[in-house]
């Protein structure tokens, strides 16, 4: 399905209102914040602009209105997201909650969890991170050790979890644990877990990246304790579900939008009479952008409709993750000003910021090479 054959629920005049509105909303929130400082964008954590969001009703759009959302389809989360993405908003708070945890509570989780769970994410008040990651596994998802033994009416945790984003400041992680033996092959014996980072046995040690920001951790678990009702969704069946999470996360327009902080600020830099490499350079960036957008509107109308999706998200993350990386690349080539975390312009600081984090762009959601990995087994390739 392309976005051309795409009909949506609501008429598109509804779309282009939210727009507006959130458009509205985000230049009075954001008003005198420099753009050194959005830069981060949505690894920017800020509570008080999530609750307020929140308060707004565009936190948990696609949960039903009796969890506290507002029932609407994963195009309208787009149009949210790419508004928020666009201007830079400090979402980082609210995201994977938003993203792809209340999505997955609702799909597999129990009522008690849904009920006292996603309330909570719409409001902009509960924020989760995602364990998956583990030390010594690397880009390998299936290879990961970290053990849930049973023991009587709870589960036992050991293991531990890697670059694992503001796991510091969430209350809980959804993380894919051993609970079985991998009799069946290596995804067979995979369960998911809610854990409260609060309880004892969880210890979070943070890891600073070169901006000097400390939004990644290792999470390590010490005989932790969970009750039997942690489970989310059906013991051993948790690769099926990390895999339908995976489609959320590596889809939305944070895989291409995550630079666009130093294109619109190259931009203003250069004026309004570019030279010839200028506006070569630019021209091309923005056309790929354009693409890219409509790359990822297409996923979101296969979502809506209940498609799979999980190729296309595949290869819509390589694609952007590749276009975010180039821009400071490409920058760096029109020499307009020296990177500089002190002092100088906003353009030379932007540029500054996001060399540094560029190259974690390619890693979070998968490396390059598994996403091609599973791009060339969707196709068939392998």
């Amino acid at each position: 399905m392309t976005i051309a054959e795409f009909k949506p629920r609501q008429e598109l005049e509804d779309y282009e209102a939210l727009r507006h509105a959130v458009r509205g909303f985000l230049t009075r929130e954001l008003h005198g914040r420099a753009a050194p400082t959005l830069a981060k964008s949505w690894m920017s954590f800020d509570a008080d602009f999530s609750r307020k969001l929140g308060e707004q009703g565009w936190i948990g759009v696609t949960l039903p209105k009796r969890y506290g959302g507002l029932g609407a389809g994963p195009f309208a989360r787009h149009v949210i997201s790419e508004e928020l993405l666009a201007a830079s908003a400090p979402v980082s708070a609210h995201w994977i909650a938003d993203r792809q945890s209340g999505p997955l509570i609702l799909r597999y989780g129990t009522e008690a969890q849904r009920e006292s769970l996603l309330p909570r994410i719409c409001r902009g008040e509960l924020y989760f991170c995602i364990g998956m990651s583990e030390p010594n596994a690397g880009s390998d998802l299936a290879a990961i050790v970290t053990k849930a033994r049973r023991d009587g009416d709870e589960w036992v945790v050991n293991g531990a979890k890697i670059w694992t984003t503001n796991a510091h400041r969430s209350h809980y992680m959804i993380a894919l644990v051993l609970t079985g033996d991998r009799v069946s092959g290596r995804h067979s014996g995979l369960s998911q877990l809610l854990i409260d980072l609060s309880l004892p046995g969880v210890q979070i040690r943070p890891i600073m990246d070169l901006t000097g920001a400390d939004s990644f951790n290792e999470v390590v678990f010490t005989d932790l304790r969970l009750p039997a009702d942690a489970l989310i969704g059906e013991e051993g069946r948790g690769w099926d579900q990390v895999t339908a999470e995976l489609a959320f996360e590596r889809s939305g327009p944070e895989r291409y939008l995550s630079s666009v902080i130093l294109l619109r600020t190259l931009i203003k830099e250069v004026g309004v009479n570019p030279d010839a490499t200028q506006a070569s350079v630019i021209g091309r960036l923005v056309a790929r952008l354009c693409t890219l957008r409509h790359m990822s509107l297409a996923v979101a109308a296969k979502l809506q409709a209940g498609e799979d999706s999980v190729l296309d998200a595949a290869i819509m993350k390589d694609i952007g993750t590749a276009f975010e990386q180039e821009i400071p690349e490409l920058a760096q080539l029109l020499d307009m000003a020296e990177p500089t975390s002190e002092g100088g312009t906003a353009y030379s600081q932007t540029l500054a910021l996001l060399m540094q984090m560029a190259p974690a762009f390619s890693i979070r959601g998968g490396t390059r090479q598994i996403i091609r990995g599973i791009i060339a087994r969707g196709l068939g390739l392998r």
